[in-house]
This record gives structure tokens, sequence and C-alpha cells, in this order.
């Protein structure tokens, strides 16, 4: 494709899994890839680094005019960094914020954008940023959430779980492909082929097959387990690969709880198949 090809996803719905299959689908090596090393084969926008090395200033002395106003630029960098189609992970959402595209039009290709059930990103969320679940419920339904910038990293812009999803899916003139997080684990083959024809790559199923087992969750939780992960939170207070199962909401999340994500975001869960019609849960 040539340009960004954007790995985009709201907070813990995936992401991760799905560069870890890419890495090793590409790379298609004799055993499964370190976990630490999936920065060389896609990179993050949300790295502070980028825009020091482009601005010639010092992190500290980055104002948040100075992001807005170099954001392109990086994007731009991006886009020509390596000759060919670049993966950049984000988790962005598809809006203009300062009168600024989060995401350059002119140097973006395409996008593969991964859904999992709210239900399920609320545990995971709450989990991971060591929040209550009450908290990770309203953050998921508040239209102006942000992530704030940390040490080494800008503010991200999520919006509500909805606003996300939609920011993404009705993007005007983005060449995209919708992954839903159920559909790989529960139909692997099928849904990362369905990958591979979007990229435009030749079938092999069996090089599909080597590298959804290379990023299997059992795979990438052991490399955890056995190495650490540079992604999990500092501080060790929680586990970046969890449990990773779709429906672990159940029997954590209450009643209420679930009814204000589904009052929140059941047109988006209806479209995406994690509502029925006529209101049932089917995840």
């Amino acid at each position: 494709m040539g340009g960004i090809l954007w790995l985009s996803s709201y907070p813990k719905s995936g992401n991760t899994w799905l560069r870890a299959y890419l890495a090793n689908y590409f790379r298609n090596p004799p055993r499964p890839l370190p976990i630490n090393e999936l920065p060389d084969y896609a990179l993050g926008d949300n790295f502070l680094i980028h825009y020091e090395q482009l601005s010639g200033k010092k992190a500290e002395s980055l104002s948040p005019e100075d992001i807005v106003a170099l954001r392109p630029k990086v994007h731009d960098w991006f886009a020509q960094s390596r000759g060919d189609t670049v993966l950049v992970k984000t988790h962005n959402a598809c809006v203009l914020a300062d009168g600024q595209p989060l995401i350059t039009p002119s140097a973006t290709a395409g996008a593969i954008y991964v859904i999992r059930n709210p239900l399920d990103v609320a545990v995971s969320f709450a989990s991971h940023y060591q929040v209550t679940h009450d908290r990770a419920v309203e953050l998921l339904c508040d239209e102006m959430h942000m992530l704030p910038a940390i040490p080494g990293q800008i503010a991200q812009v999520l919006l509500s779980w909805s606003g996300h999803v939609r920011s993404w899916i009705k993007a005007p003139q983005m060449h995209r492909h919708v992954m839903r997080y159920e559909d790989m684990q529960e139909k692997p083959v099928k849904t990362f082929a369905g990958l591979s024809k979007f990229l435009g790559l030749p079938e092999d199923k069996e090089r599909v097959k080597r590298a959804i087992k290379f990023s299997s969750f059992r795979e990438l939780k052991k490399q955890e387990d056995t190495s650490g992960f540079t992604e999990a939170r500092p501080d060790g207070k929680a586990r970046f690969f969890r449990q990773g199962k779709a429906g672990a909401w159940r029997g954590v999340l209450t009643d209420e709880q679930v009814a204000r994500l589904i009052e929140a975001h059941g047109e988006v869960m209806t479209e995406f198949g994690y509502l029925s019609r006529d209101g049932k849960l089917k995840v």
C-alpha cells in the first residue's frame, strides 16, 4: 500500500495480539517472536520520542500546541520511514482535536480496526488501569474520555467506546478492515485469512496457522510470565495478559454496570453482534 496502515482499537481490545500475529506472520520465524520485539515491527503514535526527534526539543519543553503542530509531520515521517507500508499502533479516535486530525489523512494508507465486546473491555480496562469497575464503566461511556500524558507518552483521545468505534468505522475514504476480538478467538483461521486477503497477501493457510499459534494468548502470557513485557504496568500491579477470554465479564460486572453499558452502547453492540435486536446479550 505505502503509507501508514493503522492498527487501531480502543484500549484492551486486542491490539497487541494483532501486532504479535502480524509480526509472526511477516517474519515467519521457526519459533515465536519475543513480545518485547514487537516495537521493531510496528511503531506507536503515542511515544514522545518521535516528537523530540523531529522538533529537536527536549520532551519537557514541548507544549501541547507543539504536539498539535508536530503531529502531521510525525505521521508523514512514519509514512516515509520504511519505503513501504508501515504499521503504526494507535488508540486515538479518528477525529479532529484542536483543529487537527489525530489520524493524518495524507499519510494514511488504511486501517485494521479491532473491536471487542465493551463488557469485556470494561473488566480488562479496570484491571490494567487499576480503577474500579464502576469507574471503568463510567469512562467507557464518557464522550470526552482521554488517556492523559504520562512520562514518555503524549495524551490520547478515546471518546466513549461507541464514539471510538464510530470514528473509525465511519471515517470517510478510509480503506479499512474490521476484526472482532471474539472471531479472532473462535474462528482464528478464517478470521486471519480474511486479514491476509485485505492485505493482498497470497493464500497460505499453513503460514496463517503458524502465526496464530505463535501469537496465541497462552504464548504471549507465557512470555510475559518468563521475561516480562515492556508495555505492562511498570509498578507490576496488573498483568498485561490477564485472561483474554470472551465473556469474562459474566460474574464480574453487576447488573447495573451491564445495563449502563448497554444503555450507552446498545446500538453499536447490536450492529456488531454483541446484542440481539430484542436486547439479549449474545457474547
